[in-house]
Parts: structure tokens; sequence; C-alpha cells
């Protein structure tokens, strides 16, 4: 027997663009933009600036300190260039009922730094515990995880990935091994799903979120798992003490994005989960109208058996939250969102979908572009 281990809503204005928050919480882009676009981008962006005035989430102030991608700390990080001109997509695709890959990333390193929420403020955060790339800390930027390793499977990805970190009374918990984060389409033309833009981040959840609305997130899947125990939403009392049980929870991102910032200052109000319609279509809706890979972390930590002085550094289980920044090498990601979601494939970490061998395989055994 093993140890025991233990909507929000804003309404921001553009001249010409309505954005609406959802969640409580290299993209070929080129053809999609006109000359005028980025011009035309910038006009909105002081519109919208002056217009801001839903504060960041509890707990998660907005942006006001100047870093590497936002040289002025206003909080936004705008998209050069943007992606104008989408109108979100609501074909019938043939039918596949998968339309997904898989990265695998094993945890590096835990710091109390948040590039995202606290950027350039070492310490200032709660604990994370970093997934991915090897250099993630206070002063991460979209350059310096170009340059940072990467404890993922494929070497072109880069990107940074962090949660907080889980605790059995003062004893720092980390999952084992590689973690699982699927890339996926949230909308059903999955064809429309495109790749993500270089330095695109934002933050998934709320660590200030009540109970009630961890269980209504839009991301949320089964709250928290063990054995044969689910739907919880906050960490259960007991969990059965077995060598093969673990603590488990998936979290869906949004996956709708507005084409024009990378980042906003409550990190959530550029994404938008997509909305349901008759017939059970999902598609973006009109005000971020470019349909992205839909990113669902799947973590297991080894902790069971009485489950009293687990906690997140966050607090409560249902503080869950996570933040991504995007790092992938361009034609890495574009090649695994071309292969496997465009074409409706259920992939492994090396691109390769094994129901359907005569596809073929996007990376090589050393999960590289051949």
């Amino acid at each position: 027997m093993p140890r025991r281990s233990r909507t929000l809503t804003g309404l921001l204005l553009f001249t010409s663009l309505t954005l609406t928050t959802a969640g409580i919480a290299g993209i070929a882009a080129t053809a999609n933009a006109s000359p005028e676009a980025p011009a035309a981008a910038a006009g909105a962006h002081t519109a919208h600036k002056a217009a801001y005035s839903m504060p960041g989430m509890p707990g998660m102030p907005a942006s006001t300190r100047a870093s590497g991608d936002d040289p002025d700390g206003d909080g936004y990080i705008m998209a050069d260039p943007p992606v104008t001109g989408v109108t979100p997509s609501t074909e019938v695709p043939p039918p596949a009922y998968f339309h997904e890959f898989q990265a695998k990333c094993a945890p590096t390193h835990t710091a109390p730094d948040d590039p995202i929420v606290y950027p350039g403020q070492p310490g200032k955060s709660h604990d994370h515990t970093f997934m991915g790339n090897t250099t993630t800390n206070a002063n991460t930027t979209t350059a310096s995880l170009e340059t940072g390793d990467t404890t993922c499977l494929a070497p072109g990805d880069k990107s940074g990935y962090w949660m907080p970190s889980l605790f059995d009374g003062d004893t720092k918990i980390l999952p084992q091994g590689v973690q699982t984060i699927y890339y996926k389409s949230g909308v059903t033309d999955y064809r429309s799903v495109r790749p993500f833009p270089k330095g695109l981040r934002y933050v998934v959840g709320s660590p200030m979120q009540t109970q009630e609305e961890f269980k209504n997130l839009k991301g949320t899947v089964e709250g928290w798992e063990c054995g044969d125990s689910f739907k919880n939403y906050n960490f259960p009392a007991t969990c059965p003490d077995r060598q093969d049980v673990q603590l488990n929870l998936r979290l869906q991102a949004p996956s709708c994005w507005d084409g024009i910032h990378l980042d906003t200052p409550d990190h959530k109000s550029h994404m938008a989960y997509p909305v349901a319609g008759g017939a059970n279509y999902n598609s973006c809706p009109a005000d971020h109208p470019v349909a992205l890979p839909m990113i669902e972390f799947k973590m297991a930590w080894p902790v069971n058996g009485d489950m009293s002085n687990v906690r997140l550094a966050s607090g409560t289980g249902y503080s869950f939250h996570y933040d991504f920044m995007n790092g992938w090498d361009a034609a890495t990601l574009d090649a695994m969102v071309t292969h496997c979601i465009k074409g409706g494939l259920q992939c492994d970490p090396h691109g390769y979908d094994e129901n359907h061998p005569g596809q073929g395989a996007v990376l090589d055994e050393n999960y590289e572009l051949p």
C-alpha cells in the first residue's frame, strides 16, 4: 500500500466591435488581415482602453506592470497582424467522432510566480506547478519561451503551462511523470480550427471562484475524480486507499478568440467558450469568431485515502485554475492541427491515430517534424 500523499461578464466597447467576456474565469493570419487592419485594430484598442471599466477577477487584479510583451503595462497585448473578417462557421463537416491530439508534458518546477497575472513580480503569486517550458518564471515573455527547453515530448512545444500547487498538509504533491493536455475542437466544424497565434495567453477559471461557479464553469468536465467518485466540486473527504487510485481533474479552456488581443487586463476577455445552437451545433460567438484548439488539462496527483488535509496553494478544491502561454513552434503546431484536428483524427503525441494507420504520423520517433 503506498504512502498517502496527500460569469463574470464584462462589456468591452469598441468603435466597431463589441466583445463579451465568457467563462468565469504562429497563426497564419496574413490572408485574413487587410493592409489597413493593424491601424484599424489600433484605433479600436484606443476606444476599448478608454471605455474599459471591468476590473480583473477578484484576487487577479488587472495587469499594471510593464513587461517584455507589454511595455506600457496596460494589460493589452495586441496581435500583429490581427485576424479580421472572420465569420464563425455554421457548416456541417463530414462525420468524425474525434478531432484532437495529445501533448504530453511533465512538471518542471514550482515557484510563487505568474508571468501572466503578475509579470515581472517574482514571489507575488501563490505557488504554482509549472509544466512544459523549463524557464517559465515571473519574467517570462514570448521570446524567452523560444529559447527555453521543454519537458513536453514534442520539442516544438515550448509553451508554458501552470496551475496552483497541491499540498497534503505541508507536503507539496506534484503530478508524477508526463501529464496529458488535449488539443481538440470545441466547435462542430472542426475544419475551421486554426493554430494558436504566437504569444497568446490566458487564464482558465479563477482562484476566487465559488464552488457553484466552478461547478457551472463551461470548462468543468466532471470535477474532482478519484476511484469511482466523480462530480466532486471540492476535494472529496476520502478516496480509495489503493495503489491504482489518484486524484484527477479535467478542465477545458475557452477556444474562441477575438482575433485582436493576445492578452487583456483580466486575462480572459479576449477568449470565449463556443456557444450552443440548434441540433447540438457549437460555434464561436460573433464577437470572438476565430476558432482555436480547445485545451483540456487532464491532471493526476498521487494522493488518496484521507483527503482532509489536501488543499491547493490557491485554497479550496474549487479554486483550481490554470494558465497557458503559447510557445509552440509555428510549423509543428500547424502540422498537428491540420492533420489531427482538421483531419478528424484522434492523435497521440506523434500525431498518429492508431485507428487510421493509413493516415500516417505528423512527427517522427523523436517527436519532431521529419
